[in-house]
């Protein structure tokens, strides 16, 4: 084990308890611009510090970066980690593959085995089975699904 030579400088804090900064509501560096940045009322801010939703908003993901704060409210009782803005980096896109994985995995939840109907939402399938109209006959809404796509089975 290395021990350091008598002459090297140490850098020790004596106050330093290793805790992250605590920060009550707009109290945070560039609170308000950030702020105004996600309300879309400003543009993103190269500095200050934001929660990882308020980058998810503008745009940004943490990159990588550990947080440097924590943003309190509710009596410290619930709280937040705080980012800074200028580390952070632009939200990666999904590729045209993963795209496809995710329509078709939704498409799964979504589609009526019965009546092949294509909901907005998912269906109850582990529980019923198939959609409310197939399974007890209650309608509908038209503008909650989309129709199941005409197949002709002609040997013409």
């Amino acid at each position: 084990m290395d021990r350091p030579a008598d002459n090297d400088v140490v850098d020790a804090d004596l106050y330093d308890d290793g805790s992250f900064p605590d920060f009550g509501i707009n109290q945070a560096p560039g609170a308000t611009a950030v702020l105004a940045a996600v309300h879309g009322k400003g543009p993103v801010p190269t500095t200050g510090l934001a929660t990882r939703r308020q980058l998810r908003a503008m745009g940004l993901s943490p990159g990588g970066h550990e947080p440097v704060a924590r943003l309190l409210w509710s009596r410290g009782k619930r709280w937040a980690w705080l980012y800074r803005v200028d580390l952070a980096k632009p939200k990666r896109e999904a590729t045209p593959a993963q795209q496809v994985a995710l329509d078709r995995a939704l498409a799964a939840r979504q589609t009526c085995p019965r009546c092949k109907r294509r909901y907005l939402v998912c269906l109850p399938l582990k529980t019923l089975g198939s959609c409310l109209e197939c399974h007890d006959g209650t309608p509908a809404d038209p503008n909650s699904y989309i129709a199941a796509p005409v197949t002709h089975r002609l040997a013409a």
